[in-house]
């Protein structure tokens, strides 16, 4: 059985959802289906103008419904938000497993595993309902266990940082 590829974008540096925003736009433009599914961002980019105009081809997901980021979230409405987090990722293995895209990206699904929402073992089921279907992952910290399932690891280091104006 063919499998599609896992991709991990990983480290400390700025830059790593906006790579896998580009491999989105690149593998659109090879005629192919795109799905985004966002974590502990908030709306994030749900909002924006720009990425409904990539519809149909890019479609984005986010299945929280706070504005702010998780880690600034209180404990409480954290703990309401895992909830959604979790039909996120049971979203994203309906997706894998109908083959409803070419290429998945979970962004920051390493930091749903580091803040223990869902464990390693987890995710590794997830990835296995892939198919021919690739998979992006984003986020900080990246652990052995997932690590080794890659087909290609991205580490992103920040060397110097400016702020946009």
């Amino acid at each position: 059985m063919a499998k599609g590829s896992i991709y991990i974008y990983t480290g400390d540096g700025r830059g790593k959802s906006p790579a896998a925003m580009g491999r989105a736009v690149q593998a659109a433009a090879e005629g192919k289906q795109v799905m985004i599914i966002q974590f502990l961002k908030g709306k994030g980019l749900g909002d924006s103008d720009f990425v409904r105009r990539m519809e149909p081809e890019i479609k984005l997901f986010h299945f929280e419904k706070s504005d702010e980021n998780f880690a600034s979230l209180t404990e409480e409405k954290q703990q309401e938000e895992i909830g959604n987090i979790k039909n996120g990722m049971n979203f994203a293995k309906k997706v894998l497993t109908t083959g409803e895209c070419d290429l998945l990206i979970l962004d920051e699904v390493l930091g749903v595993l580091e803040n223990g929402i869902i464990s390693a073992d987890e995710l590794k089921i997830l990835l296995e309902c892939r198919e021919d279907t690739s998979i992006i992952l984003t986020g900080v910290k990246l652990v052995d266990e997932i690590c080794v399932l890659a087909d290609e690891v991205s580490r992103i280091e920040t060397v110097k940082f400016k702020v946009w104006e």
